[in-house]
């Protein structure tokens, strides 16, 4: 058997390769060869782009998004008793941190008659060995978070920079906030006169990510307070989990535990139609990208039969010499499976490579105020890797069969007579 399994190679390689005693493969064979290639690292660079697109994005929603949001039912955005269903909330397993939060729609002016609608954002300063639920705080580039003003009080507002740029908000300036909330009516206007609140500019933060630092202004948990009209309530609890894919069926048990008004809102949900549509492109660009291999197999195809052509013949003098049917279709069989083997091996460690350095090295360069990263991000995952791997695979050997077929379905003494 294993005599036979090594003929069957040899016979494979050598109709493989050039004619006149060459070792090297011939030209049909390298264009089979290459297209595998070229189609497999395409194929896996293109993923490893999604996957990094993906992942970055992410990365900068979950900045000042938490795994995990408590809210309540109702169109109020009032939670009143935050105390108790925050401890209860952090006494269950895989929870490591809760937090209340504040948020409120308004108008920010910087003493102007121009100004911008804005969502004002209430957090807590960290005490001493708090757990931050989110990391905002970590992306201030002018300033910080302790809200702390001139005055000695915490009537600081740390603005998103391209909101910022445009009012000109920077630390120092005194920023002029409006809110319709516990508005009054003027009886002799007979016009709702809103509330105004001044704070100064201590910080500016920039995530990268456009709904942050386009609209958001992120205040003292107190303030933010009085500034939406809530009284000791807040707007609901903000949850950090001990793993970030976890948090759905944290999410679950937190609804279980606390019941009705609360209800939970996880980060996946939160985003729920930019994660599928990022979903739909990265499959969207893989149905694409796999039609390079699909080309790839119908080259295999088109080689192949061009061999069973070139060597009917030869084909003809094995089967008078003894050479089983299964033998012959084998023989094809394997040079399908070593097309495959090299164009998948050098395509695979060509798309890696390849990945690795654009990732590393930042070669390809974007515009971060039309993108919003600085370059294109290249993420490879196993998983992905390997299943392109194995399609690749099946592929070609699925495109070897008709013609190790054909060449099996030879008689011998017409194929010995063919010219």
């Amino acid at each position: 058997m294993a005599g036979t399994r090594a003929l069957e190679l040899a016979i494979a390689w050598r109709y493989l390769r050039s004619r006149r005693g060459s070792r090297l493969l011939s030209f049909i064979s390298v264009i089979a060869v290459a297209g595998v290639t070229v189609g497999v690292s395409a194929l896996i660079i293109i993923i490893g782009v999604m996957n990094g697109l993906q992942t970055d994005l992410r990365e900068k929603i979950l900045v000042g998004s938490p795994d995990v949001r408590v809210l309540t039912y109702g169109e109020s955005l009032r939670m009143d008793g935050w105390r108790r269903a925050a401890a209860q909330v952090e006494s269950l397993p895989g929870v490591v941190s809760v937090a209340p939060f504040v948020v409120h729609q308004g108008l920010a002016t910087l003493g102007s008659t121009y100004s911008e609608a804005i969502t004002v954002a209430g957090i807590a300063p960290l005490d001493a060995g708090a757990v931050p639920v989110t990391r905002i705080r970590e992306h201030a580039t002018s300033g910080d978070f302790t809200f702390t003003s001139r005055d000695g009080g915490r009537r600081g507002a740390v603005v998103g920079s391209l909101l910022a740029s445009r009012l000109g908000a920077y630390p120092g300036a005194t920023l002029t906030l409006v809110t319709a909330s516990g508005a009054s009516l003027n009886p002799v206007l007979g016009a709702v006169i809103p509330r105004f609140m001044e704070f100064e500019v201590t910080g500016v933060f920039t995530t990268g990510m456009f709904e942050y630092d386009n609209a958001y202004i992120y205040v003292d948990l107190e303030v933010g307070r009085e500034f939406a009209g809530l009284d000791t309530a807040v707007t609901g609890l903000e949850v950090r989990t001990s793993d970030r894919w976890v948090a759905p069926a944290i999410a679950a048990q937190i609804d279980s535990t606390l019941g009705y008004p609360y209800r939970t809102v996880d980060w996946q949900q939160q985003n729920l139609s930019l994660f599928r549509a990022l979903k739909l492109e990265k499959l969207g660009m893989a149905v694409i990208l796999a039609l390079i291999v699909m080309v790839a197999a119908f080259n295999v195809v088109s080689t192949l039969t061009m061999v069973v052509r070139d060597k009917t013949r030869e084909i003809g003098i094995l089967r008078a010499m003894g050479l089983p049917t299964d033998a012959v279709r084998r023989i094809f069989l394997w040079q399908g499976v070593i097309i495959g083997a090299v164009g998948t091996g050098v395509g695979s460690l060509l798309g890696v490579g390849l990945g690795m350095t654009i990732d590393r090295f930042r070669l390809i360069a974007l515009d971060p105020s039309v993108y919003f990263i600085e370059y294109l991000p290249v993420q490879l995952e196993v998983g992905d890797t390997l299943l392109i791997l194995a399609g690749s695979l099946a592929v070609t050997l699925l495109a070897t069969l008709h013609p190790a077929s054909s060449a099996a379905r030879l008689y011998p003494i017409e194929a010995i007579r063919s010219e």
